[in-house]
Order: C-alpha cells, then structure tokens, then sequence
C-alpha cells in the first residue's frame, strides 16, 4: 500500500485523473490523503466530489475553506459568489448524500507512525499536536452535529484575532477553525492576518508565515491552501502542495512514504 498526498483539487476532476494515473494509483491498494479545497473555482466540483466520495477509506480528508463555504451555502444560509462553481453539487441528486459525507470529515489529521500533521491552511506554532488535534475534534462535533446551521451562519468573520484558551462558542469555533483553513500570515504570539494573500515576501509588518516559526516538536506538517508559494517553504518540515492547479499551474501529489512529488500540468 501506498499512501499519496494531494493539493488543492478545487474542481479540476480531469487534472486528478491524470495525476493519479502517473502513480497508477488503485484504491484497492493505495490511499489518496486530501489536504482541502476538493471544489469549487474549476469547472467539475461534482465528479470530483463524487470520486473523492466513492474512494470510502482510501480517501484521507481535511476541509478546506472552499469545502466549507459549500456547507455554508448548504446549511447555513448563505448564498454562492460570483465565482463559485458549486451549483452542480448544490443541484445534484445525491447533493444530500455527498453533504452528510463532507460534514463527516476532518480538520487536521495526525499520523503517529510518520510524525506527520495534515490540515489545510497549515498547524499553528503556538499549538502542539496534541492540542490541535483536541481543538479539531470540538469543531469537527459542531460541523457533524445538530448546531451545524448555526455554526455555518456564524462562520464566516476575521474576530477573534489571536487565540485564547478561555474563548467559547462561536468565537473558539471561527477562530479554531481559521488556523486550520485560512492561515497564512500570523505573528508570535499567535495573532492571524487574514486578507493578505501574496507571496511570502508580502508579508504584513509584524507578521511572517505560520511556518517561519520554530515549533517545539518535528513534526512533519502538510498542507494546502496557499498556492502563491507554489509549494516552496524552504523547510522540508513544512510540506506545501498547493501549486495552483486552478490558476493554471499544476496539480501535485506526494508520496508520503518516499517524499517523491509527481505534478500534471493544468
């Protein structure tokens, strides 16, 4: 069995096909490890949807904004943009099938036995493993349970800004939940900024990637979410694997075993 780490997908069902044929990937053999944003912005969220859905337990998931955004739209009231493409999934037959399903997966997922963290956006420095993994499971119950609605009406919104142990309800929920799918730049002591998009060298005074800061353990974290650095971190500790498939750049995936990338241009 071999275990593969993929990008953002964001919609491009063709584009994975291809990849995983240059790995000749099987799901009767292999698991695919998903680190976000399986939709929206390219042109085939359903069949991606549907495909990632039908691997059952080859599929390895976190959520990323964009999946979330769908849940959001689904069940918490707020309507699509302008450049969303998610009408197809919000159309489809199975829509509720393949909602029930999303709602049942992860934000950060830990394997022990690599020493490896995946979450879409990246793991806070201030946070060990430990305690990331027990911030996920509160929000992953809320994303799964009965106040799902009112969690997806609320959100949305960049407040609080910095994480305290001492917030509750919607607050901890927002905040947990944008270290997990919205970071990029943050400070030391944990405060995030969230409207800068570019690249690492357009970093906000007193602010640098979540990744430039040393974290007290070595574990190996792979995320997503960030495709204006093209995967480059320049630390083998912190692995990015969005290369902007859905802007033109390619599609990429990892072995998890070999650290062997392999792209499909898009």
């Amino acid at each position: 069995m071999t275990d593969y780490a993929i990008g953002d997908i964001q919609g491009c069902y063709d584009r994975l096909r291809d990849v995983l044929a240059k790995v000749d990937f099987s799901p009767s053999r292999d698991r695919l490890w998903v680190a976000g944003d399986l939709i929206n912005r390219g042109p085939a969220s359903l069949a991606t949807l549907r495909y990632i859905e039908s691997l059952g337990s080859s599929a390895v998931v976190v959520l990323g904004n964009h999946d979330l955004h769908l849940l959001a739209v689904a069940l918490g009231g707020h309507q699509t943009r302008k450049k969303d493409t998610l009408s197809d999934i919000l159309d489809a037959p199975d829509h509720n099938k393949l909602i029930a399903w999303l709602r049942q997966q992860h934000l950060c997922i830990h394997d022990s036995e690599r020493n490896l963290v995946m979450a879409h956006a990246g793991l806070p420095h201030i946070w060990s493993v430990d305690r990331a993994m027990s911030y996920a499971r509160e929000v992953e119950t809320v994303i799964a349970g009965d106040d799902a609605g009112e969690y997806f009406a609320r959100m949305y919104g960049n407040h609080p800004e910095c994480w305290r142990e001492t917030l509750a309800g919607m607050d901890r929920w927002r905040i947990i939940t944008n270290y997990f799918t919205r970071m990029r730049f943050i400070a030391e002591d944990g405060t995030l900024e969230l409207t800068t998009k570019e690249s690492e060298d357009k970093a906000p005074e007193g602010f640098a990637p979540w990744f430039r800061f040393p974290r007290q353990d070595s574990v190996r974290v792979v995320f997503g979410h960030w495709a204006a650095l093209e995967g480059i971190t320049g630390n083998d500790q912190f692995v990015g694997l969005d290369t902007g498939c859905v802007w033109g750049g390619v599609l990429t995936i990892m072995n998890l075993d070999t650290g062997e990338k392999i792209h499909c241009d898009c």
